[in-house]
């Protein structure tokens, strides 16, 4: 059965529990992630002041069990868009019960009536049934991403 979920607007005004929310998505993703003071003080801030970005609370049985943020970004190099798919994030005790890729379908299906080129997102390396969540949708990976950070940037 299709869970019911609505997409609801994250209001400046809920800042704290959404940056309480990303926390603990970004504390899965990596256990030992600390915020720096840039992240503090400024990722909500340039979500919601980025008109091409959409950030919604996932909502079911009246409870915000998530959120999506997704947008639109000009080509770098073309004039095309592609739509962007950042973050799909449900909580723990309410994962494997089709809230995941019912909000998927829905953000798609919105996407889809952009006038895009295409759409796409990234999936953290490991994190093997978001990569299958993505694959059912019609997703297939293109490309692989390495990241030099940290020490690694400094000159030896």
């Amino acid at each position: 059965m299709t869970p019911v979920l609505r997409l609801v607007p994250v209001e400046s005004s809920e800042r704290a529990a959404f940056l309480e929310m990303a926390l603990q998505h970004f504390r899965e993703i990596n256990p030992k992630f600390a915020p720096a003071q840039d992240w503090k003080n400024s990722y909500f801030e340039n979500i919601k002041n980025n008109p091409t970005y959409s950030l919604r609370w996932i909502v079911t049985d009246g409870l915000r069990v998530g959120f999506v943020l997704s947008g639109v970004e000009n080509h770098r190099f073309l004039p095309r868009r592609t739509g962007v798919i950042y973050e799909v994030y449900v909580v723990p005790e309410r994962r494997r019960r089709g809230i995941a890729r019912t909000c998927a379908k829905q953000i798609i299906d919105e996407l889809r009536r952009s006038a895009l080129s295409k759409i796409h997102l990234e999936v953290v390396e490991g994190n093997t049934a978001a990569a299958e969540l993505w694959r059912s949708l019609g997703f297939r990976k293109v490309t692989e991403r390495f990241v030099l950070t940290g020490e690694s940037l400094v000159s030896k």
